[in-house]
């Protein structure tokens, strides 16, 4: 059952603290990636048979299995992937940055140059769960930003074959190739390259402990978006809202994983307590029922505050993932809130709208560190290339500065850079 406790019982850093995994991920995560940097394509088809339990004789996905994925999907789901495309697309195209140009005078000319990464790898979780929303939020900012080519990697089934809703989304979004391979290793190939799978310059999207910990093992060859943890949600509430609305948000990420966070801060303590209640009750109707057992008996919160003022301090502090603000006028309270990854205003804006269909991304910043990071978007499939050019002349204005500057750091030969051009002229 939920705890229900008082501000001054749990510190702001307990709040989303969760039971961790009693393994070592580090090192069985170090081991695969060296064996797969080592051994290739033959390592991945090994992990695909011991981890996947399917024996491959390809990694690609093909044409054929796309387009049949296409024809056997039902109509109502594509025309719902395609709707949710659409909002997807209108959103992050208000994200795009433009290349800038500033000519001064005396021929000084600057700029900066938008460019997309060649080519960006997108991890899709599989697992206990299969995301083609995760498709979706991931390829589709890539391809605004112009990358080239947009790789996925995903786990296959016990059949060999990919989801065939994860085909779907990958052909809506354009994804370019589709592997079979989940789990760190697919992290690896992408950062290191196979015989098939080829490198990529950045890779994106989310997965378990061990994809999150060989996303930041790969850190440094290739970029990456984020080290995501496990899902978590801030509901702020008052007295006036539902508790079977409440309960019913709560358990979306419950049922995500064992480690999910959902916790609730509320200025009624008789809410709480029905919050508690309705909980009870609708846990053993989900399909996902032992995972959110597992997820808000060790992991959710319910926290009762003085007043919804106190709530917004608090999830300023923990910056959450996804932040609710349950309550009559959310808007008044927007400007208050300065670190959260994606914030649902009102009473009828569940988390789920954001998951699947209202357009901003859902891969978000958890652990708290919304404080200094940001939802996936166009900007991480670009990167910025600078250039300068000055004349004859605006060097000569200006060398002898450069040349002073140069030599305070003690760089002597930088200053001899900046004016060995009119020197020669003397």
């Amino acid at each position: 059952m939920i705890r229900i406790l008082k501000k001054n019982e749990v510190s702001s850093s307990e709040i989303f603290s969760r039971v961790q995994p009693k393994f070592d991920v580090e090192s069985i995560v170090a081991e695969i990636i060296e064996n797969v940097r080592k051994k290739g394509d033959s390592a991945l088809f090994e992990y695909c048979e011991k981890f996947d339990g399917v024996k491959l004789s390809s990694l690609e996905v093909t044409k054929e299995e796309i387009n049949l994925a296409l024809s056997e999907m039902e109509p109502e789901f594509l025309h719902i992937l395609n709707e949710a495309a659409a909002n997807i697309r209108l959103f992050h195209e208000k994200q795009v940055r433009n290349s800038f140009i500033l000519n001064r005078e005396n021929g000084i000319v600057m700029g900066q140059k938008i460019l997309p990464v060649d080519r960006a790898g997108l991890y899709v979780p599989g697992g206990t769960a299969s995301y083609p929303s995760s498709v979706l939020m991931n390829a589709i900012p890539a391809k605004i930003a112009g990358c080239p080519q947009v790789v996925m990697v995903t786990p296959p089934g016990k059949d060999g074959k990919v989801n065939p809703a994860i085909l779907a989304a990958a052909s809506i979004a354009g994804v370019d190739r589709i592997f079979k391979v989940g789990g760190a290793q697919a992290v690896a190939a992408l950062a290191y390259g196979t015989e098939t799978i080829p490198c990529v310059d950045k890779i994106v999207g989310p997965g378990n402990a061990f994809v999150a910990e060989a996303k930041k093992q790969v850190f440094g060859k290739v970029s990456i978006d984020m080290i995501a943890g496990p899902s978590e949600i801030l509901i702020v509430a008052d007295e006036k809202s539902n508790p079977v609305h409440l309960a019913a948000d709560l358990l979306s990420q419950a049922e995500h994983d064992k480690l999910a966070s959902a916790v609730l801060v509320t200025d009624s303590f008789e809410l709480a307590e029905k919050v508690q209640e309705e909980l009870e009750r609708q846990i053993p109707l989900l399909e996902r029922s032992e995972i959110a057992r597992c997820s808000i008996d060790d992991n959710g919160k319910i926290i009762v505050v003085s007043d919804l003022q106190e709530a917004i301090e608090i999830s300023n502090e923990i910056a959450p993932e996804h932040l609710e603000l349950c309550v009559d006028q959310p808007f008044d309270f927007l400007d208050q809130i300065r670190h959260a990854g994606s914030v649902f205003l009102g009473r009828n804006c569940p988390e789920a709208l954001g998951d699947y269909l209202a357009g901003p991304n859902h891969t978000l910043p958890t652990s708290g560190t919304a404080r200094f990071s940001s939802p996936l978007s166009v900007d991480d499939f670009i990167k910025k290339m600078q250039y300068t050019y000055f004349s004859e002349s605006a060097l000569n204005d200006v060398a002898e500065d450069v040349a002073y500057f140069a030599k305070k750091e003690g760089l002597t030969a930088h200053a001899k850079s900046a004016v060995v051009r009119s020197e020669d002229k003397k």
